[in-house]
């Protein structure tokens, strides 16, 4: 029986990427229809022009539709994706701005920032999933949506969904290490521990041999693994553990403020300004019908974007001072799309296949609770996922780990209360903000609700 799949916030710039990645594993998925729904439909219909195209140019069945409400995305779906950013770019970019006028970093998903984007979203999020299991209660719900980690936790919690939480940062590291090495990512294994943007390797093994000495002895290698120059190597060796890039926003809060504040700009507004271009020239070359530039003008914001990854918060550079990648970003080998298209090729395959994704801890770590959320190695396959046994989280970073759970859990009750002193209570566990005072400032330059509620 062919499948369908929904995305909810499908009028996203990167669903042309999943797309082409659903169309590309479309035998594999018995995928034949992809439905968006996305609260700005002339964006969403956009976006499926762009879709489109991609699957004429690869040649392909997949039919590609754009739904009037949610209900009727999600209804009969085999898959719902789901991404969305409450309140838009251009909320993020104020929060941004806002964290950064209180003395923090200003960033999506960490900080003052990520708070807020987190309050507006999870109502939003729980809402969809409750829609997931009354439409179509046999259906996996894959959450983009971020915070990855802490919005599953919250469907998970308060609905019957069945519910997986992805991001691309875990994958994106795995690649790296095998680039280090000349191999690709299937010669590499990497035992993983954390929470989603908070997470740690600390062990590598390359074709089986142990190479973790090797990685932590080589300052070349440390500096390879990062998009920016993130982290001191000896931070690392002190650790013991290869952080994930956000642990930036922890590790160097100084270092991202003074960044943020010498180039004087956000990474939020430089999205909000790559995306209003982007789709300023989408428009009019779809309207004359001149959709392969259209897709090559994708290609270009894509590049541009991902080339300029991390540099405003690690160098104090513009997204806008010229570096950008040449490549294809529909055949990069992480990303994204991939994540997601190794999920469902998993759930859709007899056999299991590895991938680190945001799932219930269960017995997985002992120091944390059974139903919370954990970013962590699984088994996926013939429609189930299985945490793989792991050793406990390292002395190093545990403390953290368990401060950064609890303010997860208490945000989530802020977020169903509506209670401002809730959400205080949980900034103070929160070990980016910690403090009582700063809370109540923080509070008034944060966007915590949005129109769309």
């Amino acid at each position: 029986m062919s499948r369908k799949i929904g995305f909810l916030g499908g009028g996203g710039v990167r669903t042309p990427l999943v797309i082409f990645g659903i169309n590309e594993a479309a035998r594999e998925l018995d995928a034949a229809e992809f439905v968006i729904y996305d609260i700005d439909a002339e964006r969403a219909e956009r976006i499926a022009q762009l879709g489109r195209e991609i699957v004429r140019r690869e040649g392909g069945t997949l039919t590609i539709r754009v739904a009037t409400t949610q209900e009727e995305a999600i209804e009969d779906s085999s898959f719902v994706l789901n991404s969305v950013r409450v309140g838009g770019i251009e909320t993020r970019a104020r929060d941004e701005r806002g964290a950064i006028a209180c003395g923090y970093p200003g960033q999506e998903t960490t900080g003052p920032a990520g708070i807020a984007m987190g309050q507006r979203t999870i109502p939003v999020a729980i809402a969809q999933a409750k829609l997931v299991a009354k439409l179509a209660p046999e259906a996996w719900l894959i959450n983009f949506t971020n915070p990855a980690g802490l919005i599953t936790q919250a469907i998970l919690q308060h609905s019957s969904a069945k519910a997986v939480g992805i991001c691309d940062t875990p994958t994106e590291m795995l690649h790296r290490i095998g680039e280090a090495f000349g191999a690709t990512p299937a010669d590499v294994q990497c035992d993983y521990v954390g929470l989603n943007h908070l997470g740690w390797v600390r062990r590598i093994l390359l074709r089986g041999e142990d190479v973790t000495d090797r990685v932590f002895a080589d300052d070349a290698i440390l500096r390879a693994l990062y998009s920016a120059p993130l982290f001191d190597p000896e931070l690392i060796r002190a650790l013991r553990l290869l952080p994930t890039e956000y642990l930036f926003f922890y590790y160097s809060r100084t270092r991202a403020l003074a960044n943020q504040l010498k180039q004087g700009s956000t990474r939020g507004e430089q999205i909000a300004q790559m995306n209003e271009s982007l789709m300023s020239r989408l428009m009019r070359l779809l309207a004359n019908h001149e959709d392969g530039a259209a897709l090559q003008a994708y290609i270009d914001y894509l590049n541009l974007r991902s080339g300029s990854y991390m540099k405003l918060e690690g160098e104090g550079r513009s997204a806008f001072d010229g570096e950008t990648l040449d490549a294809d970003p529909f055949r990069a080998a992480s990303g994204y799309h991939r994540i997601a298209l190794d999920v469902m090729r998993a759930l859709s395959s007899s056999e299991e296949h590895r991938v680190i994704v945001n799932v219930r801890n269960g017995s997985t770590l002992p120091e944390i609770a059974a139903d919370d959320v954990i970013e962590t190695t699984c088994a996926i396959g013939n429609g189930q996922i299985r945490p793989l046994t792991i050793d406990p989280t390292p002395e190093a970073v545990r403390g953290l780990v368990l401060a950064v759970k609890a303010y997860e859990r208490a945000a989530i009750r802020a977020a169903i209360t509506g209670s401002t002193r809730d959400l205080r209570a949980a900034m103070l566990l929160y070990p980016a903000i910690g403090e009582w005072e700063p809370s109540a400032e923080i509070l008034k330059v944060l966007h915590l609700r949005s129109a769309h509620l």
